[in-house]
């Protein structure tokens, strides 16, 4: 169930005009119509991205009146960020060992000559 999320997720945020609307998102609310001005798409267009960020759960609907403004909805974020975490640690780890290893040789030059 977590990987269907992450998947669906990950596919919304592939799309750098929903990673545009996500980011107008991040400053506060907006209607469709709002978030459609800087684009060169009609409404519909920016309507179906926000169907994707909706079934990703990255975005959410409200109602205002007349008004459905927009909100993002950080949860399916903070969850990427936490699968992309554990690669981050593994990185941290494996640079940290490269880091060690490169101030011995750095200590005890004499050792890599040895080993020539």
């Amino acid at each position: 169930m977590a990987q269907d999320l992450l998947d669906v997720t990950f596919a919304a945020l592939a799309d750098p005009t929903r990673r545009a609307i996500l980011a107008r998102l991040a400053r506060g609310e907006a209607t469709v119509t709002e978030l459609a001005e800087p684009f060169a798409m009609s409404q519909p267009a920016i309507s179906k991205h926000l169907k994707v960020l909706e079934r990703a759960g990255l975005v959410a609907r409200g109602r205002d009146a007349q008004r459905r403004p927009c909100r993002l909805v950080a949860r399916p974020l903070k969850d990427a960020n936490e699968w992309i975490g554990g690669y981050r640690r593994y990185w941290d780890e494996t640079f940290s060992q490269l880091d060690l290893l490169l101030d011995e040789e750095m200590k005890h030059p004499e050792r890599r000559e040895e080993t020539d």
